[in-house]
């Protein structure tokens, strides 16, 4: 699971070159094996200044489930628990733990080290695709298409080039914020939800582990930020410092249906429920064409920043 290219940002042509100029989504989720069996190494890029990015760290985790299961069983739900900050000066070693073989199921169990501590583990089931059976499928909301909105990392990094040529996030996929309307997550606020468009800069091999581990790593851009929204803008739209400290507690995916991580999937996003210093998110990905493909629920820490 590795290559290398060449990504562009819509609209921000005039920036200088970025630390990952010569990376894409494929390079953030390259693992090498380790001398163990089951073990693999991998590196994360920063998410805020000295944290790593927590959707790499459960991709790559992913990915390296994946390698431990046979090819025709693809992933359909993973549960991950971060447990300590990762830095993205070190790298990760990932422990595979084959839990079960079944005859349509697998289950794996993989624990994240850093610096001999376990920083994150994360359950992962894959299964052999069923055909024919029974199947029910939700109607997508109607929004505007990715073509009629703007690429919020273009905007970025019109306006604060520097801190978007240090973002790795920014550089390997578009992200293209629908504006809010009253009402549209159930609410009569706007801050009840979000939808955002993603797709990966850069074509992706013909490989559906890596189209997973993808979306994995998409569906943790925004979704935390999602209970911060009553008084936080999405970043990077937001306008100064932050006023929300976020931290994922956990992260779980359910995979529906097939899809491609390099086509346009709209990310609908919700916060039904914000105290105790924490915040429920909930989120499903959608295809062009309205397949729901997948679920997502994530749980953050949500604290208001105390003023300068």
């Amino acid at each position: 699971m590795y290559r290398t290219g060449s990504p562009s940002v819509e609209g921000a042509s005039s920036v200088s070159p970025s630390p990952y100029a010569a990376c894409d989504l494929v390079d953030f989720l390259h693992l090498e094996p380790t001398d163990e069996p089951d073990g693999f190494r991998g590196r994360c890029h920063a998410g805020i200044p000295g944290q790593a990015f927590g959707g790499q760290v459960v991709a790559q985790a992913l990915a390296a489930a994946g390698r431990a299961v046979e090819p025709d069983r693809p992933a359909h739900s993973l549960h991950g628990y971060f447990l300590r900050a990762v830095t993205p000066e070190k790298p990760v070693v990932y422990r595979v733990e084959r839990l079960r073989d079944g005859r349509r199921y697998s289950s794996r169990r993989v624990t994240a080290y850093q610096d001999g501590a376990i920083v994150f583990t994360l359950s992962a089931s894959f299964k052999v695709p069923e055909q024919g059976e029974p199947e029910r499928r939700p109607v997508m909301p109607v929004v505007p298409p990715p073509e009629d909105v703007p690429d919020a990392f273009a905007l970025w990094a019109l306006s604060d080039p520097q801190r978007h040529r240090e973002a790795g996030h920014a550089q390997v996929a578009s992200m293209r914020v629908v504006p809010a309307t009253p009402g549209a997550h159930g609410g009569e606020s706007p801050a009840n939800g979000q939808d955002v468009w993603f797709r990966t800069h850069q074509p992706l091999p013909d490989d559906p582990l890596l189209h997973l581990c993808a979306l994995t790593y998409l569906s943790d851009l925004t979704l935390g930020s999602t209970a911060a929204l009553d008084f936080e803008a999405l970043y990077p739209l937001r306008q100064g410092p932050p006023e929300a400290m976020l931290a994922s507690l956990d992260h779980a995916i359910w995979f529906h249906r097939p899809f491609r991580a390099d086509d346009w999937l709209l990310f609908t996003q919700r916060s039904a429920s914000a105290g105790d210093g924490r915040g429920l998110n909930t989120g499903d990905f959608w295809t062009r064409d309205g397949t729901l493909i997948a679920s997502v629920a994530q749980e953050t820490v949500l604290r208001r920043r105390a003023p300068r």
